[in-house]
């Protein structure tokens, strides 16, 4: 008995005592040999509550009191209460996308303008009316609106230019009498962009009937809608 409490208290030496948990004796298994223990199988502790392991021991020779808890699990514990879900803020819409109020208006033949005239007929206010300016009144902005003038190949290139700017200038001025617009850009394009195929041996008057379609306004308009 004494060899085996000099060889266990050796080791103890060696070891560092297992935290205690209570101050109360804690039973040692019979015969085990993890422990420094009394005769009365009681585990040893130092001065300070430490239970003294020997050199043999390991995790499964772990006693509640040394290295285990006191005391068993809490039978059906109450679960805290779950976590509310935070309020999702609410996701910003993208504003919709504008509406283009965009359109495009040719107004050609001899109603429109007479030959070799700029000045607009009363049939053409009426057009421009129903066609451009009514129109003009389901846009909430204009940004562009343009005005081309054309002429027929009848005459020099540099008088069709001025008669087709002639022209676009007479629409811009009836348009701005029907509405406020911040500006109306003319164009005079005279003969460049013929629309008509006509043969110049055609006799005069059936020639300048031929070439009505190339005597013509465009209007192109370009904005948001309301």
């Amino acid at each position: 008995m004494v060899k085996r409490l000099a060889y266990i208290v050796a080791f103890s030496i060696a070891m560092p005592p297992a935290l205690a948990q209570t101050a109360a004796d804690v039973q040692a298994r019979h015969g085990s040999g993890a422990y420094l223990q009394d005769s009365r199988d009681v585990v040893v502790r130092s001065p300070f509550g430490l239970c003294w392991r020997s050199g043999t021991w390991t995790t499964g020779d772990a006693l509640i009191g040394c290295d285990g808890q006191l005391t068993p699990p809490i039978a059906n514990p109450t679960a805290p209460e779950p976590a509310l879900p935070s309020p999702s803020l609410p996701v910003a819409q993208s504003p919709a996308a504008p509406l283009p109020c965009d359109f495009t208006v040719t107004l050609a033949n001899d109603e429109i303008f007479s030959f070799n005239k700029s000045a607009l007929s009363q049939p053409a206010r009426g057009r421009l009316d129903e066609q451009v300016v009514g129109r003009l009144a389901a846009c909430s902005r204009i940004d562009r609106l343009t005005v081309f003038g054309h002429a027929d190949r009848l005459g020099t290139p540099q008088y069709n230019r001025k008669l087709s700017e002639r022209r676009a200038g007479a629409v811009a001025d009836y348009l701005k009498s029907k509405g406020k617009f911040a500006e109306i850009e003319t164009r005079g394009l005279g003969e460049t962009q013929p629309t008509a195929s006509c043969a110049n041996s055609l006799p005069r008057r059936a020639l300048v009937e031929c070439l009505t379609p190339d005597r013509r306004i465009v209007i192109e308009v370009r904005g948001i809608a309301k």
